[in-house]
């Protein structure tokens, strides 16, 4: 069920109460504004684009296209709100971030810059701003010999989030693909899925990224390479949005049907005997990857081929949803349906149990407003790997990846601020010596 509707109960807000406003709006009675009607933007506003209603309608009704089709049309030749500037095209300020990220780090956590980050963005001043990583997914794998050259290949395609955010799952996912015995190959340009321009309605823009997605992609895909992502919504994309953008295309569809999940992979074509880990964990689906595989089947099988014992949570989206719940007007509703069901269950873990889930929004909702850090599927296979069977019961399952990753942003703020103190000292040394020889 509509997880906005879950939250408020109001029928504006289910897919029923959108459908019909959409309907009346397209049969031009009693709505009469069109693609301009303040009353379908109002119930679209508050739509997720998790994709549930696809998955759990009888007639698969795909509200968050339609929202899409509806912002393209409505904001054409309009300004948006900052927010959509801001998040939409986060792939291109993640980028020049990584120029410097120890700087943008440094301005984001501290008092005052930070605030006027959040308000720039139109960030809610609830949330934290996500730190970017010291060095890209990207970066490091360019710097690694790459063993293994005559085992089969696989692409992992190196998502905005898991490039740029999280490089350790990236890094995860790469160590576990080698020990199911394949040679993993990054393209390395720039290359995004464009799910967050898709989600505001940025069309154009959404569909030169999948061109040049395909014209990346393609080659791979005609060498027999399996493509393989670690984040749900980019998946999601390429499995759903990439065909329907571009129906005519065959490499479209031949991207569709060789790309996996990280857990999809390993359970359906890999065919990997994963190591054991004797723990207990709570798995979070993410809404797009339930909306396309129920259940989250895979990452399901493949946990409990670990003979971790799951507790699989049925229903109930995070909230976060891409950066709908970063947004200043939706940080209420976005907590209000992240409490209906995710984090209560992770609030109720036990502290040595796993919490697993590989959707970016759905870690950050949580280590936002709870005291744990999910796990990535990647991840977890990794813990298995390095840990043996065994769990080490002294901390938290997460405690040494949040604990390494601190560290390396610690270092990175520190860094830059002996570097910004060393310019600001060779500043002040010219001035003086400049000042002198005029003197003089």
């Amino acid at each position: 069920m509509c997880p906005s509707y879950m939250a408020t109960r109001e029928e504006i807000h289910s897919t029923r109460g959108r459908a019909h406003l959409l309907w009346e709006m397209l049969q031009g009675s009693p709505i009469e504004d069109g693609w301009r009607d303040e009353n379908v933007k109002e119930a679209l506003d508050l739509c997720l684009s998790c994709k549930g209603c696809k998955g759990d309608c009888p007639v698969n009704v795909d509200i968050a296209t339609y929202k899409a089709e509806f912002l393209s049309h409505y904001w054409e030749g309009r300004i948006r709100p900052r927010h959509a500037y801001a998040f939409g095209h986060i792939d291109k300020w993640s980028r020049f971030a990584s120029l410097w990220p120890g700087l943008v780090n440094l301005l984001a956590s501290t008092p005052g810059t930070r605030e006027l980050m959040k308000a720039a963005v139109g960030m809610s001043s609830e949330r934290s701003i996500p730190q970017f990583a010291p060095e890209t997914f990207k970066a490091w794998f360019g710097r690694q010999p790459r063993p293994n050259q005559a085992r089969p290949k696989v692409l992992l395609f190196a998502d905005t989030f898991n490039n740029y955010f999280l490089p350790q799952t990236a890094r995860a996912a790469v160590e576990v693909l080698e020990d199911a015995g394949y040679k993993v190959v990054v393209p390395m340009g720039h290359v995004c899925c464009g799910r967050p321009l898709y989600d505001y309605g940025f069309l154009d823009g959404a569909k030169r990224y999948l061109r040049h997605v395909i014209s990346v992609l393609a080659p791979y895909v005609e060498q027999g390479i399996p493509i393989v992502l670690l984040e749900p919504s980019c998946w999601s994309v390429l499995r759903d949005e990439i065909c329907g953008l571009f129906p005519e295309r065959k490499e479209a569809h031949q991207i569709r049907e060789n790309t996996f999940l990280l857990s999809e992979f390993l359970v359906q074509k890999a065919q990997y005997n994963p190591p054991r880990l004797h723990m207990d964990a709570v798995l979070h689906g993410h809404c797009h990857h339930k909306a396309i595989i129920r259940g989250a089947e895979h990452e399901h099988k493949l946990l409990e081929q670990m003979q971790v014992n799951v507790h699989m949570l049925s229903d109930g989206c995070c909230g976060m949803a891409g950066a709908f719940g970063f947004e200043a007007d939706n940080y209420e509703i976005s907590v209000k349906i992240g409490e209906h069901a995710l984090l209560p269950a992770v609030r109720k873990s036990r502290p040595a149990e796993l919490i697993v889930a590989d959707g970016f929004s759905c870690r950050e909702q949580i280590s936002q407003l709870t005291n744990r850090h999910a796990l990535h599927m990647a991840e977890v296979l990794q813990l298995a790997l390095h840990q043996g069977p065994e769990p080490a019961d002294r901390e938290l399952p997460e405690a040494s990846l949040v604990r390494e990753r601190e560290q390396a942003l610690r270092n990175s703020r520190l860094t830059t601020l002996a570097a910004l103190g060393a310019m600001a000292a060779g500043g002040l040394a010219l001035a003086r010596a400049l000042r002198s020889s005029r003197a003089e």
